[in-house]
């Protein structure tokens, strides 16, 4: 089976300002959603996984995450494009929880929901932590300079194996040309 795991915030969508509380805020990047449609039509399963602590501070609740999420599986649809599963990770930085990227236990139940060993599996996103988590269970870390990505490749120390793109679109297009 062929997966790529992608972050949501910075790398589909527009980053929130401070973050995503409605369905009204979540905005899909120029490119992106095509870029889904294409690794569907590639035959790849597309997951995503993503922190989202608006949970854990109150800032949602559990519907209004769905109702976004809605909004985006309906954008997703218009072009021809799906996600197979979201995962996320409710809690805030403080819990000291398993599923908060950059700790691997959101690609852990990835790989056990699918059934599949995370060696080199594409995970794409915007941030340190995603990279990181990839990282951690041996997936191929992909930094895209959308969202918080150009502040990442600044910051650099991220790890050694990271592949950087423009954006979703260009990381896509590197993933297919390499089947």
């Amino acid at each position: 089976m062929k997966l790529v795991i992608l972050g949501r915030d910075g790398t589909i969508n527009a980053e929130g300002d401070p973050y995503i509380t409605s369905a009204d805020d979540w905005t899909p990047l120029p490119g992106a959603l095509d870029a889904i449609a294409r690794l569907n039509h590639a035959g790849y399963r597309v997951v995503i996984a993503c922190n989202q602590p608006v949970l854990g501070r109150g800032l949602i609740d559990v519907a209004t995450l769905n109702a976004i999420h809605a909004r985006m599986h309906k954008s997703l649809a218009a072009v021809g494009a799906r996600v197979d599963a979201v995962f996320y990770c409710p809690h805030t930085a403080d819990t000291g929880c398993d599923c908060r990227k950059p700790k691997p236990g959101l690609l852990k139940e990835v790989a056990k929901r699918f059934g599949v060993d995370m060696s080199g599996v594409p995970v794409v996103g915007d941030g340190l932590r995603d990279l990181q988590a990839a990282e951690s269970v041996g997936g191929l870390p992909m930094l895209v300079l959308t969202g918080k990505g150009e502040k990442t490749l600044r910051e650099g120390s991220f790890p050694k194996n990271t592949v950087i793109f423009p954006d979703l679109a260009f990381a896509v297009s590197a993933l297919l040309a390499a089947d």
